[in-house]
Parts: C-alpha cells; structure tokens; sequence
C-alpha cells in the first residue's frame, strides 16, 4: 500500500498535475492539502475517471483538505468531528484555524488516515502563530481523544514545521522565524510522543532533502528548502513500512507547479518504482556545504 501527501496549492490549478502524478506514482491514498475548493467544487469525476474516490473538506478560496483512494473510503470525519465555526474575519485564511478547513480523516483500506494542514503562522508570537499552537493543541486532544496508537494510523499533510535543523536548508537563516521554533517544534514532538513516527527519517537520515521551496530567487534550484510536509504513522505502520521517498521532479515543470513535492511511504511492499530527481539536488548542496 502506497499512501501519500502533497500541499497541491490550489487543486483548481493543479488538478492535470496531479492526475499526472497519480499515474506516475500510482499511490493507493493520496492526501492533498491547500485544494482552496468548497466541497461542492471539488472534483470528483476527474479522480473518478483516475480510479479514485474523493473525500474533500473545504471552505472556498482558502485552505481545503481531501483524501482520494482506491482503496476504499469510510467513517469520514472533518474538523476533529465538530462542525466549523463561523469565521469572526473573512480577509485572511489562517487566523482562525477551527473556522478553517484543515482536516479530513477516514478509513482506507484497513488504515486510518488524516489530511492535516498546519495553519503557516507568520511571525512568531503573532495573532496567526498563537492561533498555529492552539490548532496543534487541539491535534494532540483529538488524539487521545479519538484515535488509539496501537492501531494503523498515518496522519499527513504540511504540518509548517521542520522537526530538526536538518530539515532547513539554512538552519542559521531561519532560527528566529516561524517553522523552526522551539514552541512549534515541541508541539511536533508531542505527536510523536503520542505513539506517531517520522516514516520518512526511518528511510533517510541524509541532509538536504526537503519537501517545499519558495518560488523566488531560484531557491527549488539551488535547493534551499524546508522538510515541512510529514508522514506520521503508529508503530504498527511504521513496523510494515519498506521505503519512503520525496518526488522532486512533481515539483518542476509547467504549468506552475506547486510549491511542494509529494512525499510517498510505501507499506508492506513497495510500489511503482520513479525516479524522485535528488541527485543533481544533493550535489549542489554539497557543493555549497563545501564552500560554507
């Protein structure tokens, strides 16, 4: 079983690339993060067409989380089961994260997987960060809640944290800011503290490998990037997972592609083989390494 994650940043604009990559990577659950689609919008005869079933949770123009699977969906819960709440502000998208759409859970294929988006945060210490800590506050209850980490689980998504200094490409820039600091990275560590594992840093402990780059200033080709995009997953899962693998090449080409690359685990055997395009990647950064 293949079961993937990938911020797609608008599945309007993105839907040809990711039918594309569906069949380029033929995972069996695909999570998808920031759709910017209300449900009734959502796609679903283009994933239909594809082999696929869709579940979407969407608000409109901001934020959005969807599973699609061949495998099956069942039991869906959106929100952490409790219905949005009517926005107090309707010009920003990540002030008020359990008034916004970032998360979709369902069964699939004997799993229990969750499509999470992280609200960015900002700036550290603002309105949008402190709204980031209770939105993670509220993922950690909802886990002891409702979910029991003896049992198959895998929550994905862009979780707008990078765990480790490893997981920036700069970690000297970017201590300050947001995605790197000690309340969001304690925050990621309690999930795992829950019962969840990093499936990706089972399969690689190698430097230079992220999962978003901004569009500007050439920095997807000089692989200045942050490993933000996660897939956590219960002993149970991670005991049968056999690889892991972030495709940077879904990140090239045009139309625009998104600013994130999928990340893939694979379970119990591995799926369709691709080449994920991180050679030339790793000898730049050690290039520049070498240089530093």
């Amino acid at each position: 079983m293949r079961i993937a994650t990938w911020n797609v940043n608008s599945l309007k604009a993105r839907l040809d690339k990711v039918l594309w990559w569906l069949e380029r990577a033929k995972p069996d659950v695909l999570l998808m993060q920031e759709t910017k689609l209300a449900d009734g919008d959502a796609p679903r005869e283009g994933f239909t067409r594809a082999g696929y079933e869709l579940a979407h949770h969407g608000e409109g123009r901001w934020n959005g989380v969807a599973i699609a699977s061949r495998c099956g969906i069942a039991d869906m819960v959106a929100n952490f089961g409790e219905p949005l709440r009517p926005a107090a502000t309707t010009e920003t998208g990540d002030d008020e994260p359990l008034a916004e759409a970032r998360m979709v859970s369902a069964a699939c294929g004997g799993v229990r997987v969750v499509s999470l988006y992280a609200p960015n945060g900002r700036a550290v210490d603002s309105t949008f960060y402190r709204a980031k800590l209770a939105w993670y506050d509220r993922l950690a209850r909802w886990l002891l809640e409702a979910c029991d980490a003896s049992q198959p689980l895998v929550l994905g998504g862009d979780f707008n944290v990078a765990p480790e200094d490893v997981d920036v490409w700069d970690p000297a820039a970017c201590h300050g800011g947001t995605h790197v600091s000690p309340p969001e990275r304690e925050a990621f560590r309690r999930l795992c503290a829950w019962g969840l594992v990093d499936a990706y840093r089972l399969h690689h402990r190698e430097p230079g490998r992220y999962t978003w780059w901004d569009y500007r200033a050439g920095n997807f080709h000089k692989n200045f990037g942050m490993r933000i995009d996660h897939l956590l997953v219960t002993e149970s899962v991670a005991k049968r997972s056999v690889s892991a693998e972030i495709d940077r090449e879904a990140r090239k080409g045009k139309p625009l592609p998104s600013d994130h690359a999928p990340l893939v685990v694979d379970v119990d055997e591995p799926g369709c083989t691709f080449d994920p395009g991180w050679s030339g990647a790793d000898v730049r950064t050690a290039a520049r390494r070498q240089r530093g």
